[in-house]
């Protein structure tokens, strides 16, 4: 797989797939959690933590990175903690490019799913309600079913996201070979030397095909979603 590229770049394009599903993976159950709490509760405490969820969308890329390494580094106000009672370290190292890589595509994986929740009509959970059922059977028999195609199409976008991070990740893990550099680091490191421009150009083609996969597959979804609303 990949044998058309060099062994760096073949390392970086496997360390992002890699990050990306981690990154994925162990931040849908809380962008459900969350997307659920905004999109049906009301109050300035979930309207302080849609705007929370959504700073990395506005903020520099280096300054969440930034605040990242303040919070999980080795000196950091959890990460020391981490470090000295467990032994776990995420700066500059492959698990810290998963945090990086899933805080940046958090906001874009709530969104979907927020919409996705939002377009359930909440009659069909009160129906449930008035029958005995607790508020998380609801959502598990009645809202997740009806939501899962916009689960999917976040999980996507959000994959897509974390495939092409960069600011946040070299600004918490650095960027070194075969440990903490992702696809787009190797892209920035192959433009910095003397005849890096084939390898990048390589690079940014595998960049560009999944952004329009991870695109097309997300519009396919969207309109299944919206077909299955209007069916309803």
């Amino acid at each position: 797989m990949f044998d058309w590229l060099t062994p760096e770049a073949r390392a970086a394009v496997l360390l992002s797939l890699k990050v990306s599903v981690w990154a994925t993976v162990v931040s849908l159950p809380f962008a459900i959690a969350i997307a659920h709490g905004i999109a049906r509760r009301a109050g300035w405490v979930w309207q302080a933590v849609n705007g929370i969820v959504h700073l990395p969308l506005i903020l520099p890329p280096v300054v969440t990175g930034y605040l990242l390494l303040l919070t999980f580094g080795r000196k950091g106000w959890i990460g020391q903690w981490l470090d000295q009672w467990f032994g776990i370290v995420f700066a500059f190292k492959w698990t810290g490019a998963v945090i990086a890589a899933a805080v940046m595509s958090f906001p874009l994986m709530v969104r979907a799913i927020r919409l996705a929740i939002e377009a359930v009509d909440p009659k069909l959970e009160a129906a449930a309600g008035t029958l005995g059922a607790n508020r998380l059977w609801v959502f598990g028999t009645v809202t997740l079913p009806l939501i899962v195609p916009g689960i999917i199409a976040g999980a996507i976008l959000a994959f897509a996201k974390a495939m092409g991070e960069f600011g946040a990740t070299i600004t918490f893990v650095s960027n070194i070979p075969n440990q903490t550099q992702t696809l787009p680091s190797a892209i920035y490191a192959f433009l910095q030397v003397p005849g890096g421009d084939v390898a990048a150009a390589r690079l940014v083609a595998i960049s560009v095909v999944v952004a329009l996969t991870a695109l097309v597959a997300s519009e396919l979804v969207a309109r299944r979603v919206a077909r299955l609303i209007a069916g309803n």
